[in-house]
């Protein structure tokens, strides 16, 4: 039997657990599809029913005592709606986001208004909507791509492994949760993590726009790739962007946003948490310019 250490035990089952497998069924792994296939070739085969015989006259034509009787009807049953079918078009969810992001005049309207919001489909399987997490006036806002199990069952943002990784990228450059604000571009659990889709990116999108234009914050942190191209509009993956400052427009100003790794993706590759510190410490020396 192979021998694996505590580690690569650890980092196993933190894999499974951030693409959604979080319920054991048994103590060892079973193929049901072989054992599906082991059942049909064990039982036995049918023989093909005999019918009676018959006259050539009887089976041709019907008896005169008995008339043949009409088919009944085959009853259609009725199916009500289901939410998946009464689900507005991608394009009309889209606009009803912008038209309903844009009425926010703080962020507490704009939680109230996310809560109400019936447009995005991925509501429909999460436990709870993940506004936020933090000091919304503060000078850096984290931004990542979508809640995971933990932030599904707590409402809030980082709150699992890569929450704990989290605070402690954010220590380093002595800032915490009651001076930074966390947010997700998309505020609803992916049923068993999966990755957003465009349509839903597009819909969750105006309300992570107008969360930062009413946050204003002075530097913005997208956490991974996807957060990077959806917010930034670029191409690039992150191991070109990561460590490079971009332009951000708020809608009340322009400021400055750099992407970097995600910290699920140091979970899994160690080896990149030197280059987030390096990130890390240009955005100190940022804050630091920002105050002389």
């Amino acid at each position: 039997m192979t021998n694996f250490s505590v580690s690569y035990i650890r980092d196993l089952l933190a894999f499974h657990v951030e693409a959604g497998v979080d319920v054991a069924l048994g103590d060892a792994p079973v193929n049901r599809f072989a054992a599906a296939a082991a059942a049909r070739a064990a039982k036995p085969a049918e023989a093909p029913p005999v019918r009676p015989a018959s006259s050539a006259s009887s089976s041709l034509a019907p008896s005169p005592l008995v008339p043949p009787r009409p088919a009944a009807p085959r009853a259609v049953p009725s199916v009500a709606p289901s939410p998946v079918m009464a689900a507005q078009p991608p394009d009309e969810a889209v606009m009803a986001a912008r038209e309903a992001a844009r009425a926010a005049g703080s962020l507490d309207e704009l939680r109230a208004i996310l809560d109400a919001f019936e447009g995005c489909p991925l509501k429909r399987t999460a436990t709870r909507l993940v506004f936020a997490d933090g000091k919304p006036e503060a000078r850096v806002m984290f931004v990542g791509e979508a809640p995971g199990r933990d932030e599904d069952a707590q409402g809030l943002p980082f709150v699992g492994r890569s929450g704990r990784l989290l605070d402690l990228m954010m220590g380093a450059i002595g800032l915490d949760r009651t001076s930074a604000y966390i947010a997700n571009v998309i505020p609803w659990r992916p049923p068993g993590n999966r990755t957003p889709t465009p349509q839903e990116t597009a819909i969750c999108l105006p309300f992570i726009r107008r969360q930062i234009e009413l946050a204003d914050p002075d530097i913005l942190i997208c956490l991974g790739n996807p957060s990077a191209q959806t917010l930034l509009g670029i191409t690039e993956g992150i191991t070109k962007t990561r460590g490079r400052f971009f332009s951000y427009d708020t809608g009340k100003r322009t400021i400055r946003a750099m992407p970097t790794f995600h910290p699920a993706y140091l979970l899994r590759t160690p080896l990149g948490k030197r280059l987030v510190w390096r990130d890390l410490l240009e955005v100190e020396a940022a804050l630091g310019e920002a105050k002389t």
